[in-house]
């Protein structure tokens, strides 16, 4: 086997010494000023690595900075020179004034004055915080104590307090002798469509509104569903509120999670009014609208019907028509109807209900239409809502993180409250229960019939309605 040659080691530079056996023995260094004082204590070679460890030690702690404390206090100025330019570049201490800036000289160009003469007329553009008193925020900002109040109590006459996070376009006159200026013009924009002006003169304050023309056409919005209704919604302009409404809309018809396919093409219009220089403010949802590929369409028109806005189908029957309780809750059943092993107690006992698993937060709507006779809490079941419907049925919904629906009439589909880990339970989810003459039931299993409240004269409206709004 062939094995590379090792680098050679010139003879003279390593003596070669044996010992008495014949052994290779390498000879060690004569003077070395490195010492192992671990090894051989007090022999020769230990003294001597003692000695320069001691040096070594003496050596440094000649050349190391002194150890004593830093002095305290300001140091003094060293002449009323070096006084003076501290003071100029305020590095003074506070107590000796520490001013900044050289007193000027009098000469050719500059002349010490008595006092500087302040300027006649000061603008301002002041922001409404939230809880500020107009008032206040006047004084705050120099107007003399009469003007301040006079313009607050001009303004709740008017009924048109500026709102937090309002600009103020602010114009004072020159100051009196206390340094407080009068109020020379004062603007803002109250609402969308109202702008407050209060002019200063010597007979005092005056106020003008001024009503600024709007475009109320409403907002039409269209796009098609992906991989979620409400996002869909979202990413073709609507707002959180409005994507809300419109699903709070259609929940009285099907259900959301299971009967909007992916495909389907929504449709909405929002009120809406735009000024002159571009700022809109937008209302509530007036139309609801769906083309479904696996079903019929919907056609959803907002209209007041029994002292309320409740939405009417533009394909309403007066017939009755029978269909099953509305899903409260977007989410898969994680515990049925009947006996099981109680995650908490621990036995077999009667499970009333249906338990969705859906997170935190997530909407809990009504499962049909009816009137809130509980909301609150009840012991084992955290926050519970109830609602009596029609023919004897009771819809229970329990372990809720926020209750809405706290009393009155409700619509299947409009939003009760938010799922929650209240009372006896182990996570958040929604504990629905339904009952019929006070007896449990299988929710799943339930069939309602619902009689809508519409005529011939309200639908001729309703059509019509439908048919102006799809046409913006």
């Amino acid at each position: 086997m062939f094995h590379s040659p090792r680098p050679l080691v010139a003879a003279a530079a390593v003596p070669i010494a044996f010992g008495r056996a014949g052994v290779l023995r390498r000879p060690q260094p004569r003077f070395n000023l490195v010492v192992d004082l671990t090894q051989q204590p007090f022999s020769k070679r230990w003294w001597r690595g003692l000695a320069t460890l001691t040096a070594l030690v003496a050596g440094v702690s000649q050349l190391a900075p002194p150890l004593g404390a830093l002095p305290a206090g300001t140091p003094v100025a060293e002449g009323s020179d070096q006084a003076r330019q501290e003071a100029a570049l305020a590095v003074g201490a506070l107590s000796q004034g520490s001013a900044t800036g050289l007193t000027m000289s009098e000469g050719p160009l500059a002349r010490p004055i008595v006092s500087a003469p302040a300027r006649q007329s000061r603008s301002l553009s002041l922001i409404v915080s939230p809880g500020d008193d107009l008032a206040r925020l006047l004084g705050r900002n120099g107007v003399r104590v009469a003007d301040a109040l006079q313009a607050a109590a001009l303004v709740r006459a008017e009924k048109a307090l500026p709102a937090p996070g309002t600009t103020l376009s602010l114009r004072l006159g020159a100051p009196d002798g206390a340094g407080q200026r009068p109020i020379e013009h004062l603007q803002y924009r109250a609402r969308l469509d109202l702008e407050l002006v209060i002019s200063g003169s010597d007979a005092g304050l005056t106020v003008e509104r001024r009503q600024l023309g709007l475009d109320r056409t409403p907002l039409r919005i269209r796009g098609s569903v992906g991989g979620g209704l409400y996002w869909a919604l979202r990413s073709a302009g609507a707002s959180p509120t409005q994507a809300a409404d419109y699903l709070q809309a259609i929940g009285g018809s099907l259900d959301v999670g299971s009967e909007v396919m992916p495909g389907d093409r929504f449709e909405l219009v929002v009120a809406q009014a735009k000024s002159a220089d571009g700022r809109t403010l937008s209302g509530g949802l007036l139309y609801a609208g769906l083309e479904r590929s696996g079903g019929s369409d919907l056609s959803l028109v907002r209209v007041p019907l029994g002292g309320k806005l409740q939405w009417i189908s533009e394909t309403a029957s007066p017939e009755p028509v029978r269909s099953g309780l509305l899903t409260p809750v977007a989410g898969p059943i994680t515990s049925g109807f009947g006996g099981r092993m109680h995650p908490i107690l621990r036995f077999i006992r009667m499970h009333k209900g249906v338990d969705y698993g859906a997170g935190w937060g997530a909407p809990i709507v009504a499962a049909a239409d009816g009137q809130v006779i509980r909301a609150g809490w009840t012991g084992g079941y955290g926050r519970q809502v109830r609602i009596a419907h029609e023919g004897g049925l009771v819809t229970s919904y329990s372990h809720m993180s926020r209750i809405v629906a706290e009393g009155g009439f409700v619509r299947r589909g409009e939003l009760i409250g938010y799922v929650g880990s209240s009372g006896l339970s182990t996570g958040p989810h929604l504990h629905y229960e339904v009952l019929k003459d006070g007896v449990p039931v299988n929710p799943l299993g339930v069939t309602m019939v619902s009689r809508p409240l519409v005529d011939n004269r309200l639908m001729a409206a309703v059509r019509a309605r439908a048919k102006a709004l799809r046409g913006l």
